[in-house]
């Protein structure tokens, strides 16, 4: 028998009993979406959830610290110093590498002031992947120490005399970062030293240009907000002219209190070449004394959390499927003994058993397809559904976006899973239509 008449008569016996076939349908689709719907809140969920580790930093970056106390405790840290940027840049796969010189200044403005806030100087390749939201284009480069500051940097001012600021009141200051000259205290505990005891002499405050303010709309996950960068050359020059020989705050120090002819890093960022090497170089620095952490770490543990949701979420799915692929066994195995006859007389005619047997086959398989069909296109609505009442931000996910992600091959997998299912659920009905004996089921009414 040709697979046109197979398919032919398998549609027509589907027509000939349209509501069984109707109600085993819709098994199927209920199967099928839920358990696409299923694995599209677990994919949505490994996105954003990765989304929110890259958000945080590159996952290509490794942070690098001094590592205190060793093994035994009593180890001496290595000091991150130029040395040993020389050291990381020399290493396989690492592609840049930045070191950060971190302090806390004061700053003043009018009747404003902003007490310890971090300032980083890093290179000028640093700074120019800052999202700067505007800038003084007529200050040279090269001319002095200039100062990016963080959008969220603005909200640290508070009044001098009323000691109250937007956290109080609920209202920006009044501050210009931009058109207002702003004076940067860089020993913020001699300041405050000084106006505890008003016989110590003050630290001089210098005015500062400022080269731009980081723009929030391109920054929502708050990598630059809260803090002030700098050029680390031009910053060192500063700190140079400013302390002369005397101890640089947040500088290590020798025994007897002098300061080291050299600049100490806070940290070093490592960039590595491919996302594949930043596990090699991170266990490298590790190995060689340092302490070396990365995103990679975070979103290896959040992918894995993320796939156990996924393969619990998929399997609650999967019971509906596995119900529906019972309605369609009882189907067919109803279809079996109501066309006994008609299967008899098949046989008497010298019918291939292969045939009879690919006939019922092709029906559960029909079934399958028809439910997964319809299935994929539910759950495509109840995505849609989803997307537009429920927000990740409100269950502290992220930042926002689809809660449910349905990829094209998520799609195509349900589709041909319903039909393997179906199939499935139809092979024991068909081997016994084959197994069923002519002359028996002729005489059967």
């Amino acid at each position: 028998m040709r697979f046109g008449d197979l398919l032919s008569m398998s549609l027509n016996n589907l027509k000939r009993r349209r509501l069984r076939t109707l109600l085993t349908v819709l098994g199927v689709v209920i199967g099928t979406g839920s358990i696409v719907v299923m694995i599209s809140l677990g994919l949505g969920l490994q996105r954003r959830s990765r989304e929110l580790v890259e958000s945080s930093g590159s996952l290509t970056t490794i942070q690098v610290m001094e590592r205190y106390g060793g093994d035994n405790g009593k180890e001496k840290p290595k000091q991150l110093t130029d040395e040993t940027v020389k050291e990381f840049v020399g290493m396989e796969h690492v592609k840049s590498v930045f070191p950060m010189l971190q302090l806390s200044v004061m700053l003043r403005q009018g009747a404003y002031e902003a007490s310890y806030v971090p300032l980083n100087g890093v290179p000028r390749e640093y700074l120019d992947q800052i999202p700067v939201q505007k800038s003084r284009k007529a200050v040279a480069a090269g001319k002095g120490l200039r100062l990016i500051y963080g959008n969220e940097v603005l909200k640290n001012f508070t009044h001098r005399k009323t000691r109250k600021g937007f956290y109080d009141t609920n209202r920006l200051p009044d501050v210009d970062l931009m058109r207002k000259p702003v004076f940067v205290t860089f020993d913020a505990d001699s300041y405050y030293g000084a106006q505890a005891n008003q016989q110590v002499k003050p630290p001089k405050k210098y005015l500062i240009e400022t080269e731009g303010i980081v723009d929030g709309s391109k920054n929502k996950n708050f990598q630059y907000s809260y803090s002030i960068y700098g050029d680390i050359d031009l910053l060192k020059a500063q700190l140079k002219r400013i302390f002369k020989k005397k101890p640089i705050p947040g500088q290590p120090t020798t025994k007897k209190g002098k300061a080291y002819p050299y600049f100490v890093y806070n940290t070093i960022e490592v960039n590595v070449d491919n996302v594949k090497h930043v596990r090699e170089v991170q266990e490298k620095l590790n190995e060689a004394g340092y302490q070396a952490s990365s995103n990679i770490e975070w979103l290896e543990q959040t992918e894995k959390q993320s796939g156990m949701i996924q393969a619990v979420l998929g399997g609650i799915g999967a019971v509906s499927l596995i119900v529906a692929a019972i309605g369609i066994a009882n189907t067919m195995m109803m279809s079996i003994y109501e066309r006994t006859k008609e299967i008899g007389v098949l046989k008497v005619l010298g019918c291939d058993l292969g045939s009879i047997r690919n006939m019922f086959l092709l029906e559960s398989a029909f079934i399958g397809f028809l439910g997964g069909v319809a299935g994929v296109v539910l759950s495509y609505g109840i995505s849609y559904g989803m997307n537009h009442l429920l927000k990740l931000e409100s269950m502290g996910i992220g930042a926002g976006g689809a809660i449910s992600q349905i990829p094209w091959w998520l799609s195509l997998a349900a589709l041909v899973f319903s039909v393997v299912v179906g199939m499935a659920a139809g092979f024991f009905p068909a081997l016994r239509a084959m197994t069923l004996s002519p002359l028996a089921a002729i005489r059967n009414e």
